[in-house]
Parts: C-alpha cells; structure tokens; sequence
C-alpha cells in the first residue's frame, strides 16, 4: 500500500510516541524524519535506530534532508512560539502542518467534533491534552441542550508525563483550551486549569468537566455524553467515564454568578473521566499524551487517506 511521508519535529515524549504510533498503527503515514535541536536526544536516537532520517539543526535541518521534497505533511510537537517560525517556513513550501503545540495559528480541530471540516486547512491546531479529552463532553452538552452558560474543565496529569515542552506551556494550555470550550465546546464562557501531580506511584489522568445549561433534559444530555464517549473510544480505546453522569439544579432563587454573564439558574452536568494510554511507546499513565497524538494521527490518516484518493482518480 502506498504511503505518505510524514515528518515530527520534536522528538520529546509526544514526538516519539507519535513516531511509534505511525509505524504500528497508521494506514496511510509513514515516518519520513524526525527533527529535533539536541543531536543526544533520546527521540532522535530512537529514530535512528528505527531507520528514520534525522536532523539535530531544527526545522532549517528538516528542509536541507535529501526525503525533504516527498515529506508532504509536518507534525509539530515543540513550544508554541517555535511553532510560528516553524510553521512560516513549511508553509512556504506547501506542507500540511498539524499543530500539537497551544499556539492555535489554524482552527482547532478535535476529531469526534470538526474532524473533517479542516482537512484542507494548510494548518490546524490541535487545542492541548485537556482540550482534545474534555472539550467533546462540553459539545455533547450543547448538542443536547439549547444554551451552555458555562463550561470548565480540570485536567489532572502525572508530573512524569509532563515535559519541558508542556511545563513552559502551561499559560498557553489555559488560554487555548479556554478558547476552544467556546469554540468547539459551544459554551458562552470557558475556563481551564491543569493541574500536574507529583503522586508516587505515577496516576492515570484524570478530567473533570462541569457545565451549566439550559433546555436540555437530564436523559437527553446524558445520552449525549455517553454517545461521545464511544465515539472517542474508536481512537483512543482508553477514555472512559469514571462515574454515572451527576446533575444538579440550581434554581432561581438560588442562580449562581457566571463571570461576564451574571446570576444564571439551569442544569449543572458534572462528568469524571480518565483517560489511559495505549502504551505505544509511553507508559499507560501518560494518557495525556496520548489523546494528542492519537487526535493528530486520526486528523492527519483522513487527510492522506483523501490525498491518496485524489492521487489515484
């Protein structure tokens, strides 16, 4: 079967899980460089072990491999601000650029929501690991109901999962899932927090999301949820409810206070959820990372999957 070169840049945790994943699991990828700025790292050592061309010298590096020219598609999976010189230059040569970074420069995509809608977008972003394993349940309210107040999410994850690339983006993280709760979520106010636990040994991750709505009944909304969940499940096999989907009314003469919105009653829906990996490559806890690189490989298959069909009509 003939396959699409693909590049990563960034061969930290993400980049070489995504690299694994690719290799076992793709049907219409296959790894054509990994790219990294450190020649001892151990991603870029993993890579060369596998066979796949590498480059310590960054993105520069990237566009001077022999393989350069067939590469039609980019993984980035660095920091939010090299993101943006890295996308100027890939951009200049028509690559297809999938975003694993917060700097949201193309519309957020969560498969499960607008997976197909941006498949001819030059770049699309994937939000952050929060976003992709909360955001869904937040749209699985709106679809059921006529007004989303509020959406918040808390997303609890391993110390250990979290790298240097996600520790010096964590401002980014809250901003951009916030954003997106809007976005994809379709609620009228959006709040995130991360929270990374030092626990011993290391916990699975672990979202909690709360909404407040209205016009949309209790059977109605969980119905709604539990069909996004086994929707999600088809890419990542791990997510799961850890618990019945809670309700609470909150009446008006007790509304709460909504920031920007102010005193508002209706249905407050809170979902527990956690989310494990398929240790691909990294250990089970690290589901964090995992909902990421499956979001982008699922996003990016259906693009080359249509890229291929194009090429053989």
């Amino acid at each position: 079967m003939t396959k699409i070169p693909c590049a990563i840049i960034g061969p930290g945790n993400i980049g070489a899980d995504l690299m694994i994943k690719i290799m076992r699991t793709s049907q219409h990828l296959e790894v054509g460089a990994m790219v990294g700025i450190d020649s001892s790292s151990d991603g870029l050592a993993r890579a060369r072990r596998l066979g796949v061309p590498t480059t310590h010298e960054g993105v520069e590096g990237l566009l001077k491999l022999p393989n350069y020219k067939d590469i039609k598609i980019v993984f980035d999976a660095t920091s939010a601000g090299a993101h943006v010189h890295n996308n100027a230059l890939l951009q200049k040569d028509g690559k297809k650029v999938i975003d694993l970074t917060p700097a949201a420069i193309g519309p957020f995509t969560i498969p499960v929501i607008n997976g197909d809608a941006n498949l001819d977008e030059p770049n699309v972003n994937m939000v952050t690991c929060g976003g992709q394993a909360t955001i869904p349940i937040v749209h699985a309210v709106k679809r059921a109901s006529r007004r989303v107040v509020w959406g918040e999410i808390v997303a609890s994850i391993s110390s250990r999962s979290a790298g240097p690339g996600t520790r010096a983006n964590i401002d980014e993280f809250t901003e951009t899932t916030s954003k997106a709760i809007e976005i994809l979520g379709g609620a009228e106010r959006g709040k995130a927090i991360i929270i990374l636990n030092p626990a011993d040994p290391p916990l699975i991750m672990r979202d909690t999301i709360f909404t407040l709505s209205q016009g949309g009944s209790q059977e109605e909304i969980e119905k709604s949820i539990l069909d996004m969940v086994s929707a999600v499940q088809k890419y990542v096999p791990g997510y799961r409810l850890k618990q019945k989907v809670q309700f609470e009314h909150i009446g008006d003469n007790a509304p709460v206070r909504i920031p920007g919105v102010g005193p508002v009653s209706g249905l407050k829906t809170t979902v527990l959820l956690e989310v494990e990996g398929a240790a691909h490559y990294l250990p089970a806890y690290a589901g964090n990372l995992d909902i990421m690189t499956s979001a982008a490989l699922t996003t990016a298959d259906r693009w080359a999957s249509r890229q291929l069909a194009k090429e053989a009509a």
